[in-house]
């Protein structure tokens, strides 16, 4: 299959095997829905290119994100179609009806992807939990395939079922009917002689058959010469012959003469679809290859989902690289234990540079080797762009995973246990580097127990100096010794519940475990003379040590528990804290809430006070330019307000109101004497008299002096040189106590929109904001290209311009204007 990944740098060393990556690739694969995207994931391979995982990692997580938004994609009918384009380009070849259906349903796919995909736009990231950047640019090629004329070409020419329908072409269609016609001749025809016949009772049935693509009639074999006509065959007893009867005989040929040119035509048409699939080959391939492998990024989002993975973050460089696993599970024993309803104890573990090395001891079934198999196949996974099971991660890309778990005996080779690990191990030590992941199982075991301890020690010390990331399971005393007094290791202990003497399966790190073999026995059931007696011989320094490990493993639950308990309490201070938070933007939503209705109120009041004031304007044409121009005004009134209540709103939500007067629209910055001034405190007018300092002036107020702070003026009214009464309905709104501000229209705004290409909807919230502003900006008229199409958007889009306020009427430019692919809309002045 050509429609494999390419992995680049693929790891050459590793033991995927020993670490179950192979069963791993198995289990994502199996979220995939067609063969071709399972094959994909299968193939895949860990890597040395941090920058190739990373982008796979990023390509998973934005399908995740789409899928937890309700995005779906359905890739049925996606296929490897390398040998039906390969034939598809051969000069003069022709494609089956079923293999050129095939291609189109996965043309239909891709097509459907390209649309799905390209169509996001890049602020539909929010929505999304952030862009689809990744998967935008790996589906650009895309959009090098132009499928419309190749869809065009082959739409309502083939059936379902594969067969060639009657509109394929229209000769196809007329030798069909003339075959439909020739059909029902020869069936009257042989109507006519059943009828006949059975009246002599020669018939062996009154029914009309097909032998051979002829159409003939059952005969009882003693009356076969009575019938004029051509025998074609008899029934397997022999009572029955099947005869086409001479007046027939040249219907048939006829029939046949057209069956032959339907053939023919079908060909034709086959071999013109095949022609137009060759020319679009290279782009069905790219396609297919590229829905391949987002189906497996759907794979492995899925699988992601289902077992609450993480992208995890490579370490920048040799010298920062660091090992730190949150919570980690094994996916495997995870899906098991899911099974019969148990669950995964998580792994927390961290590794640096300050140390390497970690050495894992404590008691047999207490998850020493699970620990070691976790952190290897998580690896293997980072690095072959699959999610890992964990609430954090942080791994450095490594140029090898090497392990030696397990019984490696071996008959066929005539090597024992202890001969097979050592074999292993020297493999691993001449391909281990101080980029390499290293896994010991069990180090030094199968042997005298001294010479092993010996034998672990000088091996761990070898990767020590190599400085590879070595994780080493022991029960071995001297090891822990060893990790305890060496600078660069770390040792570590597999939790074991001191009362019930049962695994936790939890790693601990920074502290050796005991191996408790005696204590296990006696919980088994062991002969309590026999547990005695291994008491007594063991040394009393072991003991000793066993003994310490006991109290320290108790110190550090009690310290685990209190560090929980905290935690809890921090968790629901935290939550605490967002409640109170979320219960005071409710409030301050409310108060908002009240303040918009209070503005809305405002402004109908002052729009009712210029209405009753025009309607004091006896002259009917100076009326009517008033209230043009009051409209005009009003409708930039209300647009101020709002714009000034909104920056307000926001400066204070956020606190950027805070000391800066810039921010604080409702305190005016510039106020000079002799200025008149509208005062909040009393509703009433007075004139700048002398400015005190930076925040107070000094004011008279008809016979009252007073001294007022600068946020107590509203604003001003009038400066010193201008003290005229205002003659405008913004001036009428400031004797109200309205504070606006004026701005001048863009005059730059553009007076054309065009939406082509959106929906009713879309094209008809953007023609109303822009209708909007195009009144409010005092334009004659305004232009919108909606393109012809089927003109199912011109005619929405007009029905709703006729009823709008602001249209006055509506027309269609000129053809070289755009004709009918656009509407002029003339505003109400």
């Amino acid at each position: 299959m050509l429609m494999l990944p390419i992995v680049p740098s693929p790891l050459e060393k590793t033991s995927a095997e020993m670490l179950g990556f192979p069963l791993l690739l198995d289990l994502v694969a199996s979220y995939a829905s067609t063969p071709v995207g399972r094959a994909w994931v299968q193939a895949l391979k860990p890597t040395t290119d941090a920058a190739w995982a990373q982008s796979e990692q990023q390509h998973v997580e934005e399908i995740r994100r789409l899928l937890v938004t309700g995005g779906s994609f359905d890739f049925h009918g996606l296929f490897d179609p390398t040998p039906y384009l390969e034939q598809a380009t051969i000069p003069g070849a022709m494609l089956a009806a079923d293999e050129i259906r095939a291609l189109v349903i996965l043309v239909e796919r891709v097509a459907a992807w390209q649309k799905l995909i390209l169509g996001i736009p890049g602020n539909a990231g929010e929505n999304l939990g952030g862009p689809l950047t990744e998967v935008q640019r790996l589906s650009e090629p895309l959009q090098q395939g132009r499928f419309n004329h190749l869809l065009s070409a082959v739409e309502g020419k083939i059936e379902p079922d594969g067969s060639i329908a009657d509109t394929a072409s229209p000769e196809l269609g007329r030798i069909r009917r003339q075959m439909e016609r020739q059909q029902r001749h020869i069936e009257e025809s042989l109507r006519t002689t059943l009828r006949r016949m059975g009246e002599s009772g020669s018939l062996q049935e009154e029914l009309i058959t097909i032998r051979g693509e002829r159409f003939v009639i059952p005969v009882k074999a003693e009356w076969k010469r009575r019938i004029p006509g051509v025998v074609h065959g008899a029934s397997s007893s022999g009572q029955t012959v099947f005869v086409e009867p001479l007046e027939t005989i040249e219907q048939n040929n006829e029939l046949q003469r057209l069956l032959e040119e339907e053939q023919a035509e079908i060909q034709r048409i086959l071999a013109e679809i095949t022609r137009a699939i060759a020319t679009h080959a290279e782009a069905i391939a790219t396609g297919a290859a590229i829905l391949a492998e987002v189906e497996s990024l759907f794979a492995r989002a899925r699988f992601a989902a289902e077992f609450s993975c993480v992208a995890p973050v490579f370490s920048p460089s040799t010298a920062a690289a660091k090992i730190s696993l949150e919570a980690a599970r094994h996916p495997l024993l995870e899906k098991r234990l899911r099974a019969t309803g148990g669950r995964v104890v998580p792994l927390d573990l961290e590794l640096g540079m300050e140390a390497r090395q970690l050495i894992v001891s404590g008691p047999n079934t207490g998850g020493k080797t699970v620990a070691l198999k976790t952190v290897g196949l998580l690896a293997l996974m980072a690095q072959s762009g699959i999610p890992i099971p964990a609430e954090a991660a942080l791994l450095p890309v490594f140029d090898a995973v090497l392990a030696d778990i397990g019984d490696t005996q071996s008959i066929e080779q005539n090597l024992s246990t202890f001969s097979a690990h050592i074999t292993r191990l020297d493999q691993i030590a001449q391909q281990a580097t101080d980029a390499s992941l290293v896994l010991l199982d069990e180090l030094g075991s199968a042997t005298d127990p001294e010479e092993g301890a010996a034998l672990a020690a000088a091996i761990a010390e070898h990767f020590l100096r190599l400085r590879a990331w070595c994780l080493i399971s022991t029960h071995h005393t001297s090891l822990k010794v060893y990790a305890a007094n060496t600078v660069g290791v770390q040792n570590a202990s597999a939790g074991f519940d001191e009362q019930t003497l049962a695994p936790t399966y939890q790693i601990r790190i920074g502290v050796p475990g005991a191996s408790a073999g005696i204590n296990i026995a006696q919980r088994i059931g062991l002969n309590t003379e026999i547990i005695a007696s291994a008491r007594q011989r063991l040394g009393s320094q072991t003991e000793e040590v066993s003994r310490f490990l006991d109290h320290l493993h108790v110190d550090l639950l009690a310290v685990s528990n209190e560090r929980n308990q905290l935690r809890l309490r921090e968790q629901e201070v935290a939550r605490e804290r967002n409640r109170l938070e979320v219960e005071g933007r409710n409030e301050q939503r409310l108060k908002v809430r009240a303040l918009e209705d209070k503005l809305v109120s405002l402004l109908k009041d002052f729009d009712y006070q210029v209405k009753e004031m025009l309607r004091g304007i006896e002259d009917r044409g100076l009326q009517q330019k008033v209230g043009k121009d009051a409209e005009r005004r009003m409708a930039k009134l209300r647009r101020e307000f709002r714009e000034q209540f909104d920056m307000t709103v926001v400066a204070h939500q956020s606190g950027a109101d805070q000391g800066d007067t810039n921010a604080q629209p409702h305190i005016v910055r510039e106020v000079n004497v002799g200025d008149t001034v509208k005062l909040r405190s009393l509703g009433k007018a007075a004139v700048v008299q002398r400015q005190v300092d930076a925040e107070n002036f000094e004011v008279t107020a008809g016979i009252m002096k007073m001294r007022v702070r600068r946020d107590d003026i509203a604003e001003v009214l009038a400066s010193a040189s201008q003290r005229q009464q205002a003659t405008s309905p913004l001036e009428s709104a400031r004797r109200k106590g309205i504070s606006v501000s004026l701005h001048h229209p863009d005059t730059a705004i553009s007076m054309e929109i065009n939406v082509i290409g959106h929906t009713v909807d879309e094209a008809t919230d953007a023609i109303e904001k822009f209708l909007d502003r195009a009144f409010l900006d005092g334009l004659p008229r305004i232009r919108i290209v909606h393109g012809s199409g089927l003109g199912v958007l011109r005619k929405a889009l007009r029905a709703y311009l006729k009823s709008h306020p602001h249209v006055a009427g509506l027309s269609e430019p000129p053809q070289n204007e755009g004709g009918a692919g656009a509407t002029v809309v003339e505003l109400r002045q």
